[in-house]
């Protein structure tokens, strides 16, 4: 089979000839139709994201395809089904291995570029809104990075579930998308001081807040915070070490909370599949609530796709397709 292969040295990618994968017991190879680029998989390519022992060593953390070959023990799935995947690794490939346990069967409605923009952003802001952070109805909720992948999948989850949402964005066009899924306020951190902004729009704070800037943000985020308010970080964009006055976190109570996907246990990211599609799935296969894609490439263009990432030109996914 063919996958994205980064030259250690140059970081440049090729479509290249590898070995194929196999179906382990329990687990599936998925001939893969569709993938996505997520920040990790420019970090990955960098050096800078150690792949999890017993992942795929290539790129793309979600992907959707047919199946292609079943492992013993796998049952209630057939050879050609339509699924989609959260992956530890290796989406960016004509085939792909993943336990059955994270499969998720394609509406008959679904494209399979529609499919392959679920998993990794709308696992990622259910798990940390609404397990990590505990976001509640009538709470308020501030989100950076609104108009990316997560932002957007986020943005509809909260409105979904009656909460009120601040979305931060670096354009004024993706301000005003975030508006269009649900955003009570959208702030461009461009023209603003942000945490200003939010004052303004919540005098009392916020009661939890997705943050990718991290030490940048960090005690602006604080700032914004309601007493017993809790900051999920999932993103390091702005910086791993920052300052904290701990005083200040003890008095109102605030709670920090670290975050990850990628390298969660499969028990772990099997609870968040069940648990996202207990409240949420339902909405997705209404049309309720629906993957944001920004544009659509192939593999063969994976340069150009992760560049659109890389300059934060995206409002929603990137999704690159697989030849048959």
């Amino acid at each position: 089979m063919k996958a994205v292969v980064v030259d250690s040295e140059s970081h440049a990618l090729s479509w290249s000839e590898v070995d194929d994968p196999s179906a382990a017991p329990g687990g599936v190879v998925m001939s893969v139709r569709a993938t996505a680029v997520n920040r990790a998989d420019l970090l990955q390519r960098a050096g800078q994201y150690p792949v999890p022992p017993g992942a795929s060593p290539y790129m793309g953390l979600e992907a959707s395809g047919v199946i292609y070959e079943i492992g013993e023990g796998v049952e209630g799935w057939s050879v050609g089904d339509r699924v989609c995947s959260l992956l530890a690794g290796g989406g960016y490939a004509e085939r792909v291995a993943t336990p059955a346990s994270l499969l998720v069967r394609i509406p008959d409605a679904w494209s399979f570029e529609q499919a392959a923009a679920v998993p990794e952003v709308f696992y990622t802001a259910y798990v940390n809104l609404f397990v990590e952070g505990q976001l509640a109805e009538g709470e308020t909720l501030l989100i950076h990075g609104g108009a990316s992948g997560v932002g957007t999948a986020g943005i509809q989850m909260a409105t979904r579930a009656g909460v009120r949402v601040i979305a931060v964005v670096g354009r004024e066009d993706k301000a005003a998308f975030c508006c269009t899924l649900g955003a009570d306020v959208a702030i461009n951190r461009h023209e603003v001081n942000f945490a200003d902004a939010v004052k303004k729009a919540a005098p009392d704070g916020v009661d939890v807040i997705l943050d990718i800037g991290a030490a940048d943000y960090l005690s602006r985020n604080l700032a914004c915070l309601r007493n017993r308010g809790r900051l999920v970080i999932i993103a390091l964009l702005g910086g791993a070490i920052g300052e904290v006055d701990l005083g200040e976190v003890m008095r109102r109570r605030l709670r920090i909370i670290g975050s990850v996907l990628r390298s969660r246990s499969l028990e772990e990211k099997e609870a968040i599949r069940e648990g996202f599609e207990d409240r949420f799935w339902k909405d997705l296969v209404s049309g309720a609530i629906q993957p944001v894609i920004d544009r659509t490439l192939t593999i063969e263009e994976v340069e150009s796709a992760q560049e659109v990432l890389t300059r934060n030109e995206n409002i929603g996914k990137v999704i690159m397709t697989i030849p048959v």
